[in-house]
């Protein structure tokens, strides 16, 4: 079901950790120092304490109730005056989805939209406080080094902030049927269960994208703000986001792979397999054998893409991303090709991608 769960035992250490800080046992001077701290911090000036304010009442915590009886939490944000931008897996199969705003008042939320290909989905809630306001999103790409905070309720810890850098860009994510979210976001940035779905935002305050996943030690990814702004609309419109699809199994070509088939460059990516009756069945070409280097089959025959749409392809993630952002189901696009050592361009009319 992919719900975001926590545990009695998990909260209760959390819980056990905070009073434990917060306890009575330190020396009277040390509690004299952190009382100090604590009532000078909201006058001093912090750049993350300003985005926290300006952004917490936007970010909610969602509670999922599931029809198989199992319930889940995460989180999410505004983004309209009716709806809220969540994970698809925080909401997926839910029979019954509550949203509670930092004023403590909770709301009835209808899901009406979900997309399992960018892990992206949208609920929509009557009458939100009036304080919980859309949140913008990044335009354009963030840096690799830019600073970054994530605001969410990770083990169901309402309204928690953390903060770190963008550690790498143009990720790419796992997704249903073998297929991959393209153009993530990675930071060292803490999350962890419950944090799903909420904003990981510039220090600017806007939303550079949706925490999707942590996957160990300072580690953590998020839909990008571009795919986002892609799929999100449609949701809103339709309930569901049609991906471009080409019908194709490939791989990134190897030094290993480029010597097989005489390329000059270990560069592009290789068309190993075209599928029956797919966008790309007759228009590019797929391996028709392989080739042993180094006691290595290696496969032989496929087509190599090096441009699409007049942009270069070096690799599998920039090929997703360009479909992702760049290209809609019905555009047809110029695809440049190495193909038995001759460069040739083909017209691909893509389709869309198969329900999961």
């Amino acid at each position: 079901m992919g719900f975001e769960r926590v545990t009695r035992r998990r909260f209760l250490a959390a819980a056990g950790v905070a009073a434990g800080l917060a306890g009575c046992n330190a020396p009277a001077g040390e509690a004299r120092r952190r009382s100090d701290l604590v009532n000078t911090t909201p006058d001093s000036p912090s750049v993350y304490a300003d985005v926290y304010r300006e952004a917490i009442d936007s970010v909610v915590l969602i509670r999922v109730f599931g029809g198989d009886g199992r319930n889940g939490q995460g989180s999410g944000f505004v983004y309209d005056q009716r709806h809220i931008v969540t994970n698809e897996h925080v909401v997926s199969n839910a029979a019954d989805v509550r949203v509670r705003f930092t004023d403590g008042s909770w709301r009835a939320a209808e899901v009406v939209g979900t997309d399992v290909y960018s892990d992206l989905a949208v609920v929509r809630v009557s009458d939100k406080p009036t304080r919980a306001e859309p949140l913008s999103l990044v335009r354009g790409e963030v840096a690799v080094g830019q600073e970054v905070v994530a605001i969410g309720n990770p083990f169901g810890l309402s309204g928690s902030l953390s903060s770190g850098i963008v550690s790498g860009v143009d990720r790419t994510l796992p997704a249903a049927n073998n297929f991959s979210i393209p153009d993530a976001i990675q930071t060292d940035a803490a999350v962890n269960p419950g944090n799903s779905g909420g904003p990981l935002m510039t220090l600017d305050g806007r939303v550079a994208g949706v925490i999707n996943s942590g996957s160990g030690d300072n580690i953590g990814f998020a839909i990008s703000a571009a795919l986002i702004r892609r799929v999100v609309p449609a949701l809103i419109e339709s309930g569901a986001y049609e991906h471009a699809y080409m019908g194709v199994r490939l791989t990134d070509v190897t030094p290993l792979l480029a010597e097989a088939n005489d390329l000059s460059n270990a560069r592009g990516v290789y068309m190993d397999e075209i599928v029956d009756g797919g966008p790309a069945d007759g228009v590019l070409q797929g391996s028709d054998g392989t080739e042993a280097i180094n006691g290595i089959d290696v496969p032989v025959g496929g087509d190599v893409v090096v441009r699409m749409g007049g942009e270069p392809i070096q690799s599998q993630q920039v090929l997703s991303t360009y479909l992702a952002l760049s290209t809609s189901p019905g555009d047809t696009i110029p695809v440049e090709v190495i193909r038995d050592g001759t460069r040739t361009t083909v017209d691909l009319t893509l389709g869309s991608r198969p329900e999961p």
